[in-house]
């Protein structure tokens, strides 16, 4: 009964697939050493027609090389199946050959007789040619193209996971698909490395076919000759036509395969199969039909020429160009009727009307203007790609920032430039740049092997070098090592940039209430507690703009009210509440700079300049304390200086300082050192270890 069990256990359609490859592999490698049957060569020779076949449409068909990632190991098995028959046939021609034409199977003996008429020296002509074309056309230049493509989609590989990060940490994917897209990117460098050396037994392949041939004809005289008394001239007759059907029969799958190697390596774009591709792109320009058509017809009138032929074929290039102007009017006559139709206002109309609460517009909290040649970008009924990424980018800032900013109002602006895009806050600009739709931005990270040519700008977002470029340029800015990106994306990146800069700008007293609102729904009366029986919205509202102007996220949201319950009884002053909150929410802070458990290395001052500027907070009442200009400049200078080289060297730029000096530092160092975060001694966990990696001083 256990057997039984057993037995069905392995019988089930996963077990069986799984046991199918390597079962099919032993069969190939037993036709190699044991004697087949002409019944057996016949279903095996046919099997290796169909399945070339198939693999060819399959080819065809796909949309992209990934699809068919299993193409290389297709194409290993299917030559290794046509060497194993080569050799299985080999063995029956010279032990049966005497015995007639039929006597490797029906298959060798058709292509021996049908395909080439009998005649050995066609036969053999034939087999010449079709070796030397799969030899040295299919297959050298499938292997040449997989050998250039894996070259350089290696060397676009750290472009690609650039532009991946980039999109990333825009907010523009998710972690999945980013990990999805990595992935891919490896897969592709894998397949076009597997293609190159998969073409090399497709090369291979195609020397052993000429070898079995001549050891054939050979063997097949010597065997005719000396063991069955065979007259010369019959038992080269009988051997060189079994042995050329044998290679016939062996060589038409081979430069089938062959062929599907190149569709698939030579394949550029994923719009479609390969068909559709070639019918849409060669035959779609009426123009060109025509004059195809006009050129091929006068040929067709030259005396000697066959004319109906070249008339037959310039007639059907002609309705083809015919047939598809119509379709093109057609389709331009579809898009005018659905185009909505445009109100004209008579000016007389708009005077004879009353001024109202109506025309007063409130000013967008976010707006995005474009100038005319955008607003495809943004235009739903064109399904504008920034539309995607804005939406992606506002869900990707609430979970990363902890609030959802207001929604980013687009509009056109006819009085931009074509090209160019502005961002406003609360109706003023705080962005600019230009995008190029169809084009792509090839930024410089700083690690580029050489310059580009194309049109010289900055990237808007992080004012890095970078070329507008043609999508024909993409692989080669990839190879030289650039990050490239689309002009959605550009826009996208920018304007998540200026979000992130102007978040405690973003955060209103609506945006606040919202949020607290949001948080009583999971703790009530952690709320009720708070606002408004011990906080105003307008001070818990402060502490939180406090808290995203210096770059710290209010994820944390239950951590912060629970410090500001704590606290608000004592004090409620915002900036007071604020440090007892970086205080509370150090360990994250700390995560955010210096990940994981490692050391931290930090700036930090001069004993005398720290108890200077420590008399001088006192001297000023707590918040105003001055600083003397020398000491001012100074101090500026020998931080930028000491900043600068913690960036060169891989390491933020932290300064830390006693917590009675970090909010006067913070707020004075914020714009010569935009990139320099000033922590305090209490925001430092005590499982952290500090190291002091440059001292600065307010001399000179």
């Amino acid at each position: 009964m256990f057997e039984s069990l057993n037995l069905r256990a392995l019988m089930t359609p996963t077990n069986m697939r799984m046991l199918g490859a390597p079962i099919f592999i032993i069969m190939i490698l037993s036709m190699m050493v044991l004697p087949l049957p002409p019944f057996a060569l016949d279903l095996f020779f046919t099997f290796n027609i169909a399945i070339s076949v198939l693999v060819m449409l399959v080819a065809m068909y796909t949309r992209k090389p990934l699809d068919f990632s299993v193409f290389p190991t297709v194409l290993l098995v299917t030559t290794l199946m046509r060497l194993a028959l080569n050799v299985a046939s080999t063995r029956i021609v010279l032990l049966e050959g005497h015995t007639g034409p039929d006597a490797a199977g029906k298959v060798i003996e058709a292509f021996g007789h049908f395909l080439v008429g009998g005649n050995t020296a066609i036969g053999l002509v034939v087999f010449v040619i079709l070796v030397l074309i799969n030899f040295m056309v299919v297959t050298k230049g499938a292997g040449r193209i997989a050998e250039v493509s894996a070259r350089f989609t290696l060397d676009a590989m750290p472009g690609k996971q650039m532009a991946i990060d980039a999109d990333l940490n825009a907010g523009l994917i998710d972690e999945n698909e980013a990990k999805r897209r990595r992935k891919e990117v490896s897969q592709e460098a894998d397949f076009f490395g597997a293609m190159d050396g998969a073409s090399k037994f497709v090369r291979g392949d195609a020397v052993a076919g000429i070898l079995i041939l001549l050891i054939n004809i050979i063997g097949g005289l010597i065997v005719g000759i000396a063991q069955h008394d065979m007259p010369m001239v019959e038992a080269l007759e009988t051997y060189t036509l079994l042995t050329i059907g044998d290679g016939l029969v062996a060589q038409i799958p081979a430069l089938i395969i062959s062929v599907a190697a190149g569709l698939v390596v030579s394949r550029v774009g994923d719009d479609g199969d390969m068909g559709s591709l070639v019918i849409n792109q060669v035959f779609s320009n009426p123009q060109v039909l025509m004059l195809t058509a006009a050129i091929i017809g006068v040929l067709g009138l030259i005396p000697g020429m066959p004319n109906l032929v070249f008339l037959l074929i310039a007639s059907g290039l002609g309705w083809m160009a015919w047939s598809r102007t119509l379709a093109t009017q057609r389709e331009a006559a579809a898009q005018a009727e659905a185009a909505p139709p445009v109100a004209v206002a008579a000016a007389g109309q708009t005077e004879n009307i009353e001024a109202s609460w109506n025309d007063v517009q409130p000013v967008d909290v976010l707006g995005l203007e474009v100038g005319y040649r955008l607003i495809p970008m943004v235009d739903k009924s064109q399904d504008g790609e920034l539309l995607k990424r804005i939406r992606g980018l506002r869900k990707k800032f609430a979970q990363d920032v902890g609030f959802l900013a207001a929604p980013v109002h687009i509009r056109d602006n006819l009085e931009l430039r074509p090209n160019v895009y502005r961002i406003t806050l609360k109706g003023v600009e705080i962005g600019t740049g230009e995008a190029y739709p169809g084009q792509f931005l090839a930024i410089n990270p700083g690690r580029v092997t050489g310059p580009m040519t194309g049109r010289e700008t900055r990237d808007p977002a992080f004012d890095l070098p970078a070329y507008w470029i043609d999508s024909s340029q993409r692989e080669q800015a990839h190879g030289l090592g650039y990050t490239v990106v689309d002009a959605s994306t550009v826009v996208a990146t920018h304007l998540n940039h200026l979000i992130l800069s102007h978040a405690a700008e973003l955060l209103g007293r609506q945006e606040t209430q919202a949020l607290l609102d949001h948080i009583g729904k999971e703790s009530p009366k952690l709320i009720e507690e708070l606002v408004p029986a011990t906080l105003q919205v307008s001070v818990v509202q402060r502490v939180l703009q406090y808290l995203l102007d210096e770059g710290v996220n209010i994820r944390d949201m239950r951590t912060i009210i629970e410090i500001l319950a704590e606290h608000a009884s004592r004090t409620q002053d915002p900036m007071e509440l604020t440090s007892r909150v970086r205080q509370g929410l150090g360990r994250a802070i700390m995560q955010s700079l210096f990940p994981g458990n490692s050391e931290i290395q930090v700036l930090a001052l001069e004993p005398t300049l720290e108890r200077i500027l420590i008399q001088a907070m006192g001297s000023g009442g707590g918040e105003g304390g001055a600083i003397e200009p020398s000491l001012a400049d100074g101090l500026l200078r020998q931080t930028a200086e000491a900043a600068q080289r913690q960036e060169d060297i891989g390491l933020p730029p932290v300064l830390l300082v006693p917590p009675q000096l970090r909010w006067l530092l913070s707020r004075f160092l914020r714009r010569s050192v935009p990139s320099l975060k000033v922590i305090a001694n209490s925001e430092v966990p005590e499982s952290r270890t500090i190291r002091v990696s440059a001292m600065v001083g307010g001399a000179g």
